[in-house]
């Protein structure tokens, strides 16, 4: 006899709440036409749910991602690098512990070498007809960022070889719940022939119908909670063999019908934290400015901060990380959330001077300073202006209205391109290939938990008081 189950799963949201309460219709309504058909469901999470961009996230420290969770009911969950990386060690530590669901993660350990006690490495559910689907669940391998956060994570594909070896024998299906991106998702289904389905996130990858590599079917549903994905597997109970699996997204952003109680819930909730984030900081004599095209007062503050803060000799930071002017009168939390939202750190790399000099080039072309970023960390609309604090330079204007630069000074010397440098930044630069020069260096030191708003906090506490 063949049976089929149907497992929904969501990745990404990044709190992004504007389409959850259409989500919460719409997986309560698919759950009730299963029902009446008899076929089983589960509903899974692949990870950043949470992201410290929102003020109900900010304000709750995650917990209320949680209780959205609880609400939705949903099966099991795995972590994304949102949830790891951007919430202080004893924040991540309590994060689920009201959660209603199992956090399936093999690759996350305690210093100590010992699994933190709110994650299983899997789960064995056993179906209406006695067939056992494990679970497993990895997350993306950012390894030095989890040690200053006191964490170790380790090699998902080794601890992965390790959890399908511990559960093939005791389970007919294997899924994996994975935040590790599309391409190693891939490299998975090539490696492990023992896993059935893999369900992806962190690379925010949508495939409408699901992707086989052999015997294994790949999912992901993008971001945002501008799909849901579904899985329908047909299994032979007798064999326990599967038989079929299909894969399908469903655009949320289509759906007319939102959970009236959901959205009652997410306006009561962000009353709360915007409450919460009332707290005044400081009383700001004077209006600090931003401009994401020239050099402005806010930036070069936050610039001063960085500097000091990293203990480096010259600084560097993009305007753009600075959404808004900062008013006089009294700042609160909720204020520097919003003109600063970003889950981005403070970092220092040591950079040669000819390759600082080649950064700096780089950092005047215009249509870098326009470009409208997506990812590594940033949550605002462009790159901006590249504000410094240590560094100065002369330009000339030429005919075609650009500026040429002539001369780089640092600390007041002429750049020096064969000495060493430390650069107080920020990490964000450490990623992808706007600055290659930056990403490449061999010698960077991270700071955390700290963001950048917590050093705008802590500079405007010193300079006010």
């Amino acid at each position: 006899m063949l049976e089929t189950i149907h497992l929904y799963h969501t990745n990404d949201l990044h709190s992004h709440f504007e389409n959850w309460p259409k989500i919460v219709h719409f997986l309560n309504e698919k759950r009730k036409t299963h029902t009446i058909k008899n076929e089983e469901t589960l509903l899974f999470d692949i990870g950043d749910h949470a992201d410290r961009f929102h003020p109900i996230t900010e304000a709750t420290k995650g917990k209320a991602n949680v209780t959205l969770l609880n609400q939705l009911k949903y099966d099991a969950v795995t972590i994304g690098n949102n949830e790891g990386i951007t919430f202080s060690h004893e924040d991540l530590d309590t994060l689920y512990e009201k959660a209603d669901f199992p956090v399936i993660l093999s690759n996350l350990y305690t210093e100590l070498n010992e699994r933190p006690p709110w994650v299983v490495p899997y789960k064995i559910f056993t179906l209406n007809s006695g067939i056992k689907l494990a679970v497993l669940g990895v997350t993306v391998y950012y390894e030095l960022f989890y040690q200053l956060l006191g964490w170790k994570v380790k090699d998902p594909f080794q601890s992965l070889l390790e959890t399908v070896q511990q559960v093939k024998e005791q389970a007919d299906v294997i899924v994996l719940l994975s935040h590790l991106g599309i391409t190693d998702d891939e490299i998975i289904a090539n490696e492990f022939p023992d896993i059935d389905v893999i369900i992806g996130g962190h690379t925010h990858h949508v495939l409408k119908n699901g992707k086989k590599i052999n015997q294994t079917l790949i999912a992901g549903a993008g971001k945002y909670g501008q799909y849901v994905g579904q899985i329908s597997l047909t299994i032979d109970d007798q064999s326990k063999d599967v038989v079929s699996s299909t894969a399908t997204v469903y655009p949320i952003d289509e759906a007319q019908a939102a959970c009236e109680a959901t959205q009652h819930w997410l306006d009561n909730a962000l009353h709360k934290s915007n409450d919460i984030l009332s707290e005044v900081i400081v009383n700001l004599n004077q209006k600090l400015e931003i401009n994401w095209y020239e050099e402005s007062p806010f930036a070069k503050f936050l610039a001063q901060a960085l500097l000091e803060w990293c203990d480096g000799e010259v600084a560097m930071v993009n305007s753009g990380v600075l959404l808004e002017s900062l008013a006089k009168g009294p700042v609160t939390k909720g204020d520097l959330h919003r003109l600063c939202p970003h889950p981005i750190n403070p970092c220092k790399v040591f950079l040669k001077g000819d390759v600082l000099k080649e950064v700096i080039i780089q950092a005047r072309a215009e249509e870098l300073e326009h470009l409208m970023l997506r990812g590594f960390g940033f949550r605002g609309k462009v790159m901006g202006r590249m504000v410094y604090e240590g560094i100065e330079f002369t330009t000339t204007m030429l005919s075609d209205g650009k500026e040429h630069l002539n001369e780089i000074f640092v600390q007041g010397e002429p750049i020096n391109t064969e000495r060493t440098y430390a650069v107080a930044t920020i990490d964000m630069f450490t990623f992808g290939a706007h600055y290659p020069q930056i990403a490449r260096a061999e010698d960077k030191v991270f700071y955390m938990p700290e963001l950048l708003r917590d050093l705008l906090a802590w500079q405007l506490e010193k300079s006010t008081c």
